[in-house]
């Protein structure tokens, strides 16, 4: 457990080395939302979400990206209630379950409300069902004692093992008719924030459970059936070291690509300084029109537009409609650091 506690204080102090974390943080979270969702069977990649964020037209079924785009308002949500002061309790996973219900697949599964039917895991009917969660008139009972555990009620439990045993206890539970799974990994990461393990969610722990999907099951099960805890918890620890310095590599990654493109818009002379806060807008959104650009670095779009232009002769962008009018520009270098392990899984 300490190398995984030494892993989340490296990606921890990112937040204090960037010159201005946003510009990673926006995208991290889009990276989880899209991780778990895939984990679920969504299709929708990183790109995906952007360009439906920029456009609102997916290259993908509708549903499968306004789940991941559910997920990011669902987070933000979370993380802005706790920093309210609002305590991390049952009726604020219910909100947070509104959010990520809201629209699309899932909507007609009553968010925001604890589920007043039994739901079962794998399988037809319960009777040929892989797991049984507890049925619902035992729900009030298990939620009571989950919420008291995650508020440390009747004693302290060290933040990390607290995750990791609070995460399966609410997939055990599955309060919820739909969405159980997603809301159970942001559970992760809103429980590290709330602790101040992590300052600001950087941690995308959902590429470990997708790339070992079938081991992150059946671990989840054998807690279930067999009460082997340990097993669980070497794998949850595993997966936060992992992904804490995978994500910690990709940010010193996207600094170097960043320092390197900025010294080569210097050799644009008289655009470099319109380039430069175009830049800027790409290091946050790095899937961009010309009137994004435009809107959120104060630049009037002829400016906009010259400096996309030279920015793609340079090969530090690429368009990527192939149109004379309405161009979308993607950052393809730094973007790719940024999906990486998030191609849909088959």
């Amino acid at each position: 457990m300490d190398h995984a506690l030494l892993a989340l204080g490296r990606l921890d102090g990112i937040t204090a080395m960037l010159p201005d974390t946003s510009l990673f943080l926006y995208v991290y979270i889009r990276k989880e939302a899209v991780l778990s969702s895939q984990i679920e069977g969504t299709q929708s990649s990183l790109s995906d979400l952007l360009l439906f964020e920029l456009e609102g037209t997916p290259g993908v079924p509708l549903d499968d990206v306004r789940e991941v785009s559910n997920y990011v308002t669902a987070m933000e949500y979370g993380l802005r209630r706790l920093r309210s002061g609002f305590p991390l309790c049952n009726r604020l996973l219910r909100e947070i379950h509104a959010k990520l219900l809201a629209k699309g697949r899932g909507a007609d599964k009553q968010p925001g409300e604890f589920r007043r039917s039994q739901n079962w895991i794998g399988g037809t009917l319960p009777g040929n069902a892989r797991f049984v969660p507890p049925p619902p008139e035992r729900l009030a009972a298990c939620l009571t004692d989950l919420e008291r555990f995650l508020n440390d009620d009747p004693e302290r439990t060290p933040s990390l093992l607290k995750a990791a045993l609070a995460h399966v206890q609410f997939e055990t539970i599955h309060p919820f008719l739909d969405g159980n799974g997603r809301l159970g990994r942001l559970l992760i990461t809103l429980l590290l924030c709330h602790e101040r393990v992590l300052r600001e969610p950087m941690l995308y722990v959902s590429l470990y459970f997708k790339q070992h999907r079938q081991a992150y099951y059946d671990l989840l099960q054998q807690v279930r059936t067999g009460g082997d805890w340990e097993a669980w918890v070497e794998f949850f620890i595993k997966a936060v070291q992992e992904t804490a310095g995978q994500a910690v590599d990709a940010a010193h990654r996207l600094s170097a690509i960043i320092r390197e493109d900025r010294a080569r818009l210097a050799t644009l002379k008289r655009l470099t300084g319109s380039a430069l806060r175009v830049l800027d807008v790409l290091i946050q959104t790095p899937v961009v029109s010309v009137g994004v650009v435009s809107q959120r670095s104060g630049l009037v779009q002829s400016s906009v537009a010259k400096s996309l232009a030279a920015m793609a002769d340079l090969g530090l962008i690429k368009e990527v409609t192939g149109q004379r009018r309405n161009r979308i520009y993607s950052y393809a270098r730094y973007l790719a650091v940024l999906a990486e392990g998030t191609e849909p899984l088959q």
